[in-house]
């Protein structure tokens, strides 16, 4: 049974009321053609990705050369890594990843016969932290690390190397020095901007007089998963996170590399893009809707990262809800009603949209968003309504990073490519994976071949695998080493 549209408005039977069959498909000729012309805005041509791509590329390139870099939104920062793991890694590892609301501490052995066994433990970031004092910060992440430590019964008199990944914007002069650009994903710690985040951590770590680590490298959550997929796969050549934010970083060509002043003996050399920035200078406010407008309007950084805004989990959810709000408030949803919680800033999560589009029949997930988001008794047609602006808010997020994947893709133009992905909305979302990959394949030169490999915890173990092989690299008998 399916009732059509046009006469859902009158009859409106509550989807309680509907009786559905298990057997029931979804129909997208439910979905309401006043909807699909209000989301046309979220659905984006390859015309339109293609100019988003030339714009890009010319972006990376400014952000390479020392001369535009200053000027360029898109930083392109050295990480300063030029070698991959090579399998004669030994000894055991910290690694930090901060990068959210959360941040995780790891401990990490490696052995002969690839062996591999990893510790870790999530801490959390109370709120007042995270837009506090930036020493408050620190000494935060330097008790939860000696914590941790004495958990796992490590000598107190063996200095731990340790890998710190750093998942916000970062300017590196160094291996082991990285100054903080700006604060992203709802952090604003003062007295960090524009300080080297490795010094702070030392500082930390020092005052406390109870553990020894060093510090051997930082490195952002691209560099990781980078770093951890060519553990497996020497092939990987970019790392693309999708998770609450969005970021990619590639192997470039030393001579490319303008601001590099490292060994120019090695070729290659890691470039962590910072791409999330792309749009900052204008070049998105063609296919910008209001709603990515009001999101960007009512952030901590207002005009900043403007593209990972459009993309990533942070912001998702939001997206979707401030349509839903927008379309009830014109009658074209729920007959109009809304619950306070579908009114709260921040109240639908990214996760509802994976949840919404997981539904295979039935609209149960779908349902159940809704009551979870005071919406009792949804029609039909709103559950169809509901899941299609999901749809074309994934979708357009995922084609945006195709076409930026397909922009790293061209630049390098190597003829096969492996590219490492992590973050929970690659990971979570159903169909995210299978619409990278086709919209890639159509960007792409098509004389490029990729594959795209999930990341086993790229921002942990990546993380400790630069430990490991700087470690490695500043042994003498440690030789044949992989360059990237």
């Amino acid at each position: 049974m399916r009732t059509k549209p046009e006469m859902m408005g009158q009859l409106r039977p509550a989807f309680s009321e509907l009786n559905i069959s298990e057997g029931f498909e979804f129909d997208t000729e439910i979905v309401t053609n006043e909807i699909k012309e209000d989301c046309k805005p979220l659905l984006l041509s390859n015309e339109q990705l293609t100019t988003l791509m030339k714009d890009m590329n010319d972006a990376i390139n400014k952000g390479l050369s020392k001369d535009t870099n200053p000027s360029s939104v898109v930083k392109c920062y050295v990480t300063y890594v030029q070698d991959l793991p090579n399998g004669t890694e030994r000894g055991k590892f910290l690694a930090l990843d901060l990068g959210g609301t959360n941040f995780r501490v790891l401990l990490i052995e490696l052995g002969e016969n690839n062996y591999f066994h990893m510790d870790s433990e999530i801490f959390k970031v109370p709120e007042y932290i995270q837009t506090g004092k930036g020493t408050e910060l620190f000494d935060h992440i330097a008790k939860c690390l000696a914590e941790f430590v004495k958990k796992h019964n490590v000598d107190s008199t063996v200095t731990l190397p340790l890998g710190f990944t750093f998942s916000f914007p970062l300017r590196q002069v160094g291996l082991t020095k990285g100054y903080l650009n700006s604060w992203t994903k709802g952090f604003n710690c003062s007295g960090v901007v524009d300080e080297d985040v490795v010094r702070l951590l030392k500082e930390a770590i020092r005052k406390r007089k109870d553990v020894e680590i060093d510090v051997c490298g930082i490195l952002n959550d691209t560099t990781g998963t980078l770093m951890s997929c060519a553990w497996k796969n020497p092939n990987t050549k970019i790392g693309v996170i999708v998770g609450t934010g969005c970021n990619a970083c590639y192997v470039e060509k030393v001579e490319n590399a303008e601001l590099f002043d490292g060994d120019s003996s090695k070729p290659y050399v890691i470039i962590n893009t910072e791409w999330g920035a792309f749009g900052d200078d204008g070049k998105l406010a063609s296919i910008t809707t209001k709603y990515d407008r009001e999101i960007d309007e009512l952030s901590l950084n207002a005009g900043c990262q403007r593209f990972e805004k459009m993309i990533s989990g942070m912001y998702m959810g939001e997206i979707v809800r401030l349509t839903i709000v927008d379309l009830a408030n014109q009658k074209k949803l729920f007959e109009g009603r809304l619950s306070d919680q579908m009114k709260t800033k921040g109240a639908f999560g990214t996760s509802f949209i994976s949840d919404i589009e997981s539904d295979k029949a039935n609209y149960k997930e779908t349902l159940k968003v809704l009551n979870e988001m005071g919406i009792s008794d949804p029609s039909l047609v709103d559950c169809a309504n509901v899941r299609y602006i999901c749809e074309c808010v994934s979708r357009r997020s995922a084609h945006l990073v195709s076409a930026g994947l397909a922009v790293l893709l061209n630049k390098m133009n190597e003829k096969s490519v492996t590219i490492g992905v992590d973050g929970s909305v690659y990971r979570f979302h159903p169909y995210f994976h299978k619409l990278m990959v086709e919209k890639t394949k159509q960007l792409a030169n098509p004389d490029i071949k990729f594959d795209m490999m999930l990341s086993e915890d790229g921002s942990g173990r990546g993380a400790a695998l630069v430990a490991a092989v700087a470690v490695r690299d500043e042994l003498p008998k440690m030789n044949g080493v992989a360059a990237v």
